[in-house]
């Protein structure tokens, strides 16, 4: 037991040193030209490609992550166990609510535009052009497809 306690105790230590550490260097920015881009989860359909900027989505506690989206790029209706908080960066991204992709039924946003989803409300999006979107909120990120025939795991 004594054992246990001595290791648990020098976790502690140890995690709360570089928290210290850490706690005083400031967080590096993240610039455009420097973000490391990688293909997306196949939790999303295929062609979108991820930078994480802050936090694990698929974790617990905040997160901020930028997809980058091709011309054509459709995101099926689905939902989130969490809000999902989205700004465009660049480009078109159309949104809509509801529990089928509606392109008549969506709005388009362009650089500068915002959304919020409730956790749980149905939403389905598309671009028009190249888009960046940023998507912040709690971990872990989920996504669950209305029709589970539309999601990509099952293809």
């Amino acid at each position: 037991m004594q054992r246990l306690t001595l290791v648990t105790a020098l976790a502690v230590l140890a995690f709360t040193s570089t928290s210290l550490a850490q706690a005083h260097e400031p967080p590096a920015p993240a610039l455009p030209d420097t973000m490391t881009w990688a293909p997306a989860p196949p939790v999303l359909p295929e062609g979108a490609q991820i930078a994480v900027l802050s936090g694990n989505p698929s974790a617990e506690g905040p997160f901020v992550l930028r997809l980058k989206l091709p011309r054509g790029y459709e995101v099926p209706a689905h939902t989130h166990s969490g809000d999902e908080l989205i700004t465009v960066i660049s480009g078109e991204f159309n949104v809509g609510h509801g529990e089928k992709l509606d392109r008549g039924a969506s709005v388009a946003l362009l650089a500068g535009g915002f959304i919020e989803m409730p956790a749980g409300h149905p939403h389905f999006a598309w671009t028009a052009s190249e888009t960046v979107v940023q998507i912040h909120g709690p971990g872990p990120f989920d996504i669950g497809y209305i029709d589970p025939s539309d999601d990509p795991l099952t293809q």
